[in-house]
């Protein structure tokens, strides 16, 4: 799923190439595309596109005072689109712009779950986007152990939890302990003010190198090609000690760590109860 540096990188190649562009069309090409009923696209159309924000892993698209939320989920892309073809491939919504250039909102496979909101007014204010945690690169050290103080999780869940940190996901949620030298497993109570810290720390390093990747591209990347230490390295040596990278495997996601710089050499069952294995 593409998280903060993925989405934030595309943000800014969309602001450089369409800001003042006027919108001429809007096509929904998939009946469970669009999520919202009122305000209609139709309104943002002849208005030109005043800016181009993220929130979280959402994509803010503002056309006066209509905003089109987009939310890309885990295989969504928003791409340009020079064909213009009736039926494209995964389409799902398109924007056609003045000058005769178009964005798709594509989603391979048969889930559908990225979407777009048509939000009239302060969009950060209503859904999807009201709930969400505060973005997750701007946090201090004192503001993380007190979200650690109120949220008690295991640290790789916590990372992903949009309603507390908005815009990380599983790439990060493995990258960032990695970068805190613990476990995924640990216990956010249990941290401390050393333990936010390190987080910190770790959650701006992902960022950071997240986003010097993203920015030398001219698409956003897929999953494999995104700088990573442990995210989908299983079997391949660490970075930091060239110990094996483990996996702890669910139905949804993967948990990748190091056993040597993480958990002390201990190998972490792999099962949902996740305790320790000698």
């Amino acid at each position: 799923m593409p998280e903060l540096p993925e989405v934030q990188a595309h943000v800014e190649r969309l602001e450089r190439a369409l800001t003042g562009t006027a919108l001429e069309r809007f096509e929904q090409l998939s009946f469970t595309a669009l999520k919202t009923a009122s305000p209609p696209p139709e309104k943002a159309l002849g208005a030109e596109l005043e800016s181009v924000r993220r929130r979280g892993k959402h994509l803010l698209l503002g056309f006066g005072e209509v905003t089109f939320v987009v939310h890309l989920m885990q295989g969504g892309r928003l791409k340009w689109d020079p064909k213009l073809a009736p039926r494209p491939r995964y389409g799902l919504v398109r924007w056609r712009f003045a000058d005769g250039r178009a964005l798709l909102l594509t989603e391979p496979g048969t889930e559908r779950k990225a979407g777009v909101w048509v939000v009239a007014g302060d969009p950060l204010a209503q859904a999807p986007l009201a709930g969400l945690g505060p973005e997750a690169d701007t946090l201090t050290a004192e503001q993380m152990a007190e979200l650690f103080r109120q949220h008690s999780a295991r640290i790789h869940t916590f990372l992903r939890d949009q309603d507390v940190l908005a815009g990380l996901g599983r790439h990060a949620a493995n990258e960032v302990p990695w970068q805190a030298r613990m476990s995924p497993f640990a216990q956010t109570k249990t941290l401390g003010d050393e333990g936010a810290a390190a987080v910190v720390a770790g959650i701006r390093t992902v960022v950071d190198e997240g986003l010097a990747y993203e920015r030398t591209r001219d698409d956003m990347s897929a999953s494999k090609d995104r700088p990573a230490a442990v995210h989908n390295r299983t079997g391949e040596p660490c970075p930091r000690d060239g110990t094996p990278i483990r996996a702890v495997e669910y139905s949804a996601y993967t948990v990748n760590y190091c056993p040597t710089c993480q958990t002390g050499g201990k190998i972490l069952a792999d099962n949902t109860t996740s305790k320790f294995l000698k």
